[in-house]
């Protein structure tokens, strides 16, 4: 049985190539955060984008992220996160090892 090579998650970030286009493919409107007792944007996000600020806002970057999604579909605050794609040839890319 063939198996997919025992490897870190150091070694596997490394083959990641993130390409960033300037204008950003998810935009976090701060002000609807203050309000969200959740803040699930901040647990979910497997890249850790998302950090809570000492007054009740998000702080958030876009140019490490995976692009899944998964901000967008558990955030509890309509309008807070708008997600979009990143233009055509720019956002993540994943190397084969």
């Amino acid at each position: 049985m063939n198996r997919w090579p025992e490897i870190s998650f150091e070694d596997r970030m490394s083959t990641v190539h993130f390409d960033v286009h300037e204008r950003a493919h998810i935009t976090v409107d701060g002000d609807s955060c203050h309000g969200c007792t959740t803040k699930a944007c901040v647990v979910a996000c497997p890249a850790n984008l998302f950090v809570p600020t000492s007054d009740g806002g998000i702080v958030f970057n876009y140019e490490q992220c995976f692009e899944c999604g998964t901000c967008y579909m558990v955030c509890n605050v309509e309008g807070a996160i708008t997600w979009t794609y990143p233009d055509g040839g720019h956002g993540v890319v994943f190397r084969r090892t």
